[in-house]
């Protein structure tokens, strides 16, 4: 094996796994639902505290969009900044580095 490539062999594996780990426990969990960090938070301080989720409020009041088509574009807008940002970062590394 070539030494340049065993990262990316063992990074192809890890995927794979994780992947089988996903698949596997997806289809023998049936009617388990992903329900995020942020409920299981609520959920554990309603229990703790007696009251219900609903009685908590955010400090800071969030806007809500008014579709999911919206959400999901401003998602999309967020990760396409991000991926912007992060490429040209990178880009520029690259050309300092080419630079010298």
């Amino acid at each position: 094996m070539n030494k340049n490539y065993r990262l990316e062999i063992l990074a192809g594996i890890a995927i794979i796994a994780f992947c089988a780990l996903f698949h596997f426990t997806s289809s023998t969990l049936k009617g388990a639902e992903f329900a995020g960090s942020d409920t299981a938070g609520s959920n554990q301080i309603a229990d703790l505290t007696g009251k219900p989720v609903e009685s908590f409020s955010p400090l800071v009041p969030q806007w809500v969009p008014p579709g999911a088509e919206i959400e999901a574009g401003l998602f999309a807008l967020q990760a396409a900044i991000g991926g912007i940002l992060v490429g040209g970062v990178f880009g520029y590394w690259l050309g300092q580095r080419k630079k010298v």
